[in-house]
């Protein structure tokens, strides 16, 4: 079953970690959000592969917007 895994909160997306094809373990970082020069990892829940990406480097996410689909 696909896990979304969404934004938290506002933020900046400082770096993309993972890259769709990846095998993410649970727990593992997918993407680093900024908010308030605090750096932020958004973390996997559970493991899978990385079907897609919906963010970019630089980007704002509001909070539920979605950054990943794990498979």
């Amino acid at each position: 079953m696909a896990e979304e895994i969404r934004a938290e909160m506002v933020a900046n997306v400082w770096k993309i970690v993972a890259k769709v094809g990846d095998v993410i373990e649970a727990d593992e970082p997918i993407a680093i959000l900024e908010s308030m020069k605090m750096e932020i990892p958004v973390l996997a829940e559970d493991g899978g592969t990385v079907t897609s990406i919906a963010v970019n480097e630089g980007d704002v996410v509001q909070e539920g917007d979605l950054i990943a689909v794990l498979d």
